[in-house]
C-alpha cells in the first residue's frame, strides 16, 4: 500500500484497505511537503496552481522513493488525491522510479467531485510495468463498508 495524501483523506482510504487487507502502509512523502496555502487551487499563486500551469514544476522530490522491501510485494494498491483531473504529482515521482514487473497495482484515488479519469493510464505509463487493474475513485469520507466492500470485490 502506496499512498500520497495531502489533506488526509486519502490517507483515511489507504488506512482502511491496509486493515482490510492485512498489508503494509508506505506513505509517499515530498521532501518539501505542501502547506495548506500551497494547495489552495484557487490561488494564482498557490504551489499547486504554478505546478499545474507548468509542468517542469511537477517533478517533485521524495524522502523516500521506493518502499522496504519492495521486492517482494506482489500487489501494490497506489492511492492518491486527485488534482485537476491528474494524479497528485508526488504519486508520478513513486511509480515512476519503482519496478512494477511481476506486480498487479491497484489504483485508488480520493476526489470531492473529479472522477478517476484517465489517472490509471497515464500512471501505468509512466509506470512502464506491471498489471495495472482499473480502481477505484472515493469521496473525501466514503461511508462505512464502501471501501472494504470494494477490497472484498477485488478477490485478493
Amino acid at each position: 500500500m502506496a499512498y500520497y495524501s495531502a489533506q488526509g483523506h486519502t490517507r483515511a482510504v489507504a488506512e482502511r484497505i491496509a486493515v482490510a487487507t492485512g498489508g503494509d502502509i508506505f506513505e509517499i512523502t515530498p521532501e518539501n511537503p505542501y502547506s495548506d496555502a500551497d494547495l489552495d487551487w484557487r490561488d494564482d499563486n498557490s504551489r499547486v496552481t504554478r505546478e499545474h500551469d507548468d509542468q517542469s514544476l511537477r517533478d517533485i522530490v521524495l524522502s523516500q522513493v521506493t518502499p522496504d522491501a519492495f521486492e517482494e510485494y506482489e500487489t501494490v494498491f497506489v492511492g492518491y488525491p486527485v488534482w485537476w483531473q491528474m494524479a497528485a504529482w508526488p504519486v508520478n515521482r513513486f511509480v515512476r522510479d519503482n519496478d512494477f514487473v511481476r506486480k498487479t497495482v491497484i489504483p485508488f484515488c480520493t476526489s470531492t467531485s473529479s472522477s478517476m479519469g484517465s489517472t490509471r493510464q497515464t500512471l501505468e505509463q509512466l509506470a512502464g510495468s506491471g498489471e495495472w487493474l482499473d480502481g477505484q475513485r472515493f469521496g473525501e469520507n466514503p461511508q462505512d463498508g464502501m471501501v472494504e466492500d470494494w477490497v472484498e470485490s477485488l478477490n485478493i
